[in-house]
């Protein structure tokens, strides 16, 4: 519901002003109609709930995100609400009185309003670049052009639960050995820190020559504590450098390059961008969205600037009146069989449904290579540890040993 403000002329000429709770204009304008008054003008009020969100719209935004399972949620109960027929206003604001995120509650009002001065859906989500992607903002557009927006809320919720599905995927495969690695710079941290300043005066208790190994490792000690301040500022300022770079105009296509050559990770992710594009390209051409338009919204929503690029020839070469499968070819990103596959439906007409048998081939790899990740990396792990005792032995040990062996003899 929403406060609109009102003015119009009775049936002796008198002025009638005043506010009214009601789901849009027309509904205002039946009242007044039905009192004998004629409506004049009808303006939406701002309550003063709706000015406090306005208020608080900057701090809200600083703090907030809308999490990949909340805008899962949000499209489910759209599909539903829209199938049901209830009004698109309603649903969007009573979503809006359930959701417990603030930021995705105050967009929801904020779209309501819109929506009840006469714009398009697709137009408003197009304003949130940060919660509705511009593949979310097109297949939306598609629904309402034809009449079938619980079918792209559907389809877009069944595409952010598998986009989460990969997601955790990742996460879960890359936790153990990100664990072990960040045990490992800690242990190295406290021995440099602590435990080698420690030995360094006993050392210099005997007065006895010390082997290269440990005068490396006490310099290095030495340094650490004399310079750590300087050594902190600059380890933050290198990644707050890293972190522009990686988001410039220039630095973004090369680092989404260079992490597909990581070794082990890098050809799980290219794999995995590729499933993305093949899963992307589906859902839209599914949706009646045109090829090359179809290969624009998808290059946006890789979120990997060098796979977009060669989508982006894809298109051009589309526009030259090239066949889907030659320009696939020509980009090199897939592998034979995969270009076998897109070749049948080129020339079956069903693009679209080998793009989605593509895109489960390249999940199902991607899945099973994350299952042996953890197996494949452990090897590596075991050799930085082992690399870690050898360093503490020759460094700490081994003149103990010698220390030892000279006191006893």
């Amino acid at each position: 519901m929403a406060t609109f403000r009102y003015s119009g002329r009775r049936a002796d000429g008198s002025k009638a002003t005043g506010n009214h709770e009601a789901l849009n204009r027309d509904e205002v304008a039946a009242m007044l109609l039905e009192q004998g008054i004629t409506p004049v003008s009808i303006e939406i009020a701002k309550a003063a709930a709706h000015e406090k969100r306005n208020r608080k719209r900057g701090e809200i935004r600083l703090f907030e995100k809308v999490s990949l399972d909340e805008l899962i949620m949000f499209s489910r109960q759209m599909a539903s609400l829209t199938r049901a027929g209830v009004p698109i206003t309603n649903g969007m604001r009573g979503l809006a009185n359930t959701i417990r995120n603030p930021l995705l509650s105050t967009t929801l009002h904020e779209i309501a309003d819109e929506l009840e001065k006469g714009n398009s859906l697709s137009t408003i989500l197009n304003k949130y670049p940060k919660i509705f992607s511009h593949l979310y903002v097109s297949i939306i557009h598609i629904g309402e052009n034809t009449g079938r927006l619980d079918d792209s809320f559907r389809q877009m919720s069944e595409y952010l639960e598998l986009e989460r599905q990969t997601i955790r995927s990742i996460k879960q495969a890359t936790r153990y050995p990100t664990f072990v690695l960040i045990a490992i710079a800690v242990a190295l941290g406290v021995i440099n820190v602590f435990v080698i300043p420690a030995f360094k005066s006993v050392f210099d208790s005997f007065g006895a020559a010390l082997p290269w190994q440990t005068q490396i490792l006490i310099s290095i000690s030495d340094f650490t504590l004399a310079w750590w301040p300087a050594i902190l500022v600059g380890l933050g300022a290198l990644f707050v450098s890293f972190l522009r770079w990686k988001k410039s105009v220039k630095g973004r296509p090369i680092w989404d390059r260079w992490k597909l050559r990581i070794p082990l990770v890098g050809s799980i992710l290219y794999r995995a961008t590729l499933g993305r594009f093949a899963r992307t390209f589906s859902v839209v051409l599914r949706a009646g969205i045109p090829i090359e338009q179809g290969l624009s919204i998808v290059a946006r929503a890789l979120d990997n600037e060098f796979i977009g690029e060669k989508v982006a020839t894809m298109r051009k070469g589309i526009e030259r009146g090239e066949g889907f499968t030659a320009t696939a070819f020509r980009t090199e990103m897939f592998s034979p069989l995969v270009m076998q596959m897109l070749a049948v439906g080129e020339e079956t007409g069903r693009v679209d449904e080998m793009l989605e048998d593509v895109a489960n081939f390249y999940e199902e790899e991607v899945s099973y290579d994350l299952k042996n990740l953890a197996s494949a990396i452990e090897p590596i792990l075991i050799i930085a540890i082992g690399a870690m005792v050898l360093v503490l032995a020759l460094g700490v040990f081994l003149p103990l040993w010698e220390l030892n062996t000279t006191i006893n003899g």
